[in-house]
């Protein structure tokens, strides 16, 4: 269902843009339904709009020459799709789409490009985004090189339950094997053993989070790491982070005094 903007933004770039800005931005932001499997951004394709979602799950997605998928990011109420347009490069070698259906709103990318270069907590927002978007993606890539499967699938419902703040997530086997990059079987294990634990109930085509903190002990140190940075950049909802509700960009200051000096890697 399309939302209706006159009670506010969810997503979180936009429910932050002072009114000034947001009244620059509105007249080009076109209210969409987003269903299941629609494609938002084409791989090598150049990106004609933006979207920032109000609900609904994007997954963004390597497609190898066999036709296999690998997920590396997703996406939802806390960001948008579409940086090719603001990083100048007109496309990308990934592909998003709606994993879960939802709404949002869509930009021209011209109009998009325009309003980043004019309004300065936009701007912001997006950069900080985009930041959030490196970390996820590169945390996928260690998470899914060191951790056993079912802590990957702990870590993945707990990124997904932070970006439609919601404990139901619906997705079939198949998705969630190809989401994880892991053999189906080796998916129903660790679905299993979670389920056993008491920390899901899954069933075809559902997941739903039934013990949040059991289930954050589960996940690798990765959902931590991607948690608390997306806190740390604003583009998490106060409710789901209060910790983090006062805090600010300020790198504290052990890790000022840790990095104050030169240091070589430990290789």
């Amino acid at each position: 269902m399309i939302t209706d903007r006159s009670t506010g933004y969810r997503n979180q770039i936009l429910s932050s843009l002072p009114k000034h800005e947001l009244r620059a931005l509105e007249p080009h932001l076109v209210a969409v339904d987003l269903p299941r499997r629609f494609v938002l951004s084409q791989s090598l394709h150049k990106n004609a709009f933006g979207y920032f979602l109000e609900s609904g799950l994007a997954s963004v997605v390597v497609i190898l020459e066999n036709g296999n998928t690998v997920e590396v990011g997703v996406v939802g109420f806390e960001g948008m799709v579409g940086s090719p347009i603001l990083l100048g490069t007109e496309s990308i070698p990934c592909q998003t789409f709606m994993l879960m259906a939802g709404s949002g709103y869509r930009i021209k990318a011209s109009v998009l490009k325009e309003q980043f270069e004019d309004s300065p907590q936009l701007r912001r927002m997006l950069m900080r985004y985009f930041q959030l978007h490196l970390v996820q993606a590169s945390q996928t890539a260690a998470c899914n090189r060191l951790h056993e499967v079912e802590e990957r699938m702990a870590r993945w419902l707990l990124i997904c339950k932070d970006r439609v703040d919601s404990e139901d997530i619906s997705l079939t086997h198949e998705f969630l094997a190809q989401m994880l990059g892991s053999r189906r079987s080796s998916v129903t294990i660790a679905a299993g053993a979670l389920q056993r634990a008491g920390l899901i109930d899954y069933s075809r085509g559902h997941v739903r989070i039934l013990d949040i903190e059991g289930l954050e002990k589960s996940a690798c140190e990765c959902f931590r790491a991607i948690h608390n940075e997306q806190a740390r950049l604003g583009l998490l909802p106060a409710v789901l982070s209060p910790s983090y509700a006062e805090q600010t960009l300020e790198m504290p200051q052990h890790s000022l005094e840790r990095n104050s000096h030169p240091r070589v890697f430990p290789i």
